[in-house]
């Protein structure tokens, strides 16, 4: 089992950024891929990012590429978000996730691929 637990979310204005991290406990999480999911009030919870489980390979939804950058500390079990040119859209909580499934390009970004959640945190950007 891994525990992860988000925080680094607030309140930002448009154009600001912000940083999440992710820090897991009871496995290391490099034995996980892991994600960044996010969802906003009546809406589906969506996919955000992912990185492979060295690092060396990311993954991000086509509407935040660009501005938000996915990395991990695997030494400090933790996992980060840096938010760049924040968005009213990007408004939404956002959940952190791990998966122990091989990368597969058809699935890679839905919810059932990953088997441990967050709680999350709420990010909220004021326009």
């Amino acid at each position: 089992q891994v525990q992860l637990v988000e925080s680094g979310g607030g309140l930002v204005q448009a154009g600001g950024s912000l940083r999440l991290s992710c820090a897991a406990s009871g496995r290391t999480i490099s034995s996980y891929a892991m994600g960044w999911f996010r969802q906003a009030p009546g809406k589906e919870r969506e996919f955000v990012a992912r990185i492979s489980r060295g690092g060396g390979a990311t993954y991000y939804a086509d509407s935040v590429k660009g501005r938000f950058t996915i990395s991990r500390d695997n030494a400090k079990n933790t996992v980060y978000l840096q938010m760049n040119s924040l968005k009213p859209e990007d408004t939404a909580v956002y959940y952190c996730a791990a998966s122990s499934s091989s990368y597969s390009s058809g699935t890679y970004y839905t919810p059932g691929e990953y088997h441990f959640w967050g709680q999350g945190t709420q990010v909220t950007v004021s326009s």
